[in-house]
C-alpha cells in the first residue's frame, strides 16, 4: 500500500496527504487530551514500552486506508497514573476523530487505542 492516503485536483493544483503527515496531526491532537502523557513504541529487544518525544510522536501512530476512502487509525499510548483510562481513551477517540476529519475531509472509520503504560506526572 502506498504511503498516499489522498489526492485530490482543482483548478489551483493537486493536493496530496501522505500517512506520516496523518499520524503526526493525530499523535499531536492526542497529546493535546487530558490524561495522556505521551505515545508509546514497544522495544522489540526487551518487550518494554518507551515513550516517544518531540517530533517523534507519529511512530505512535499507525494510520490505515481502506478501499473506500476512509481512515483506521491505532494509537499506543501512556497514561497519568491515577486516571480514569476509559475517560481518557473516549477523549481521545472524539477528539481526534473530529480534528482529523477536520484536517482530512476523510472520514475516520475507526480508532483504536493500546495503553502501553501507566506514568507519574511530575
Amino acid at each position: 500500500m502506498s504511503d498516499i492516503l489522498k489526492s485530490t485536483e482543482n483548478e489551483n493544483g493537486r493536493i496530496v496527504i501522505e500517512k506520516d503527515v496523518i499520524a503526526q496531526y493525530a499523535g499531536y491532537a492526542a497529546l493535546d487530551c487530558f490524561g495522556i502523557v505521551g505515545m508509546a513504541t514497544i522495544s522489540m529487544k526487551d518487550g518494554l514500552a518507551k515513550l516517544l518525544k518531540g517530533d517523534n510522536v507519529g511512530r505512535g501512530v499507525s494510520v490505515r486506508i481502506d478501499e473506500d476512502n476512509t481512515l483506521n487509525i491505532d494509537f499506543h499510548i501512556i497514561v497519568a497514573y491515577g486516571v480514569n483510562i476509559k475517560t481518557v481513551v473516549n477523549n481521545l477517540v472524539s477528539t481526534v476523530k473530529y480534528q482529523i476529519e477536520d484536517y482530512t475531509n476523510m472520514k475516520v472509520k475507526g480508532i483504536k487505542v493500546y495503553v502501553e503504560g501507566v506514568r507519574v506526572i511530575d
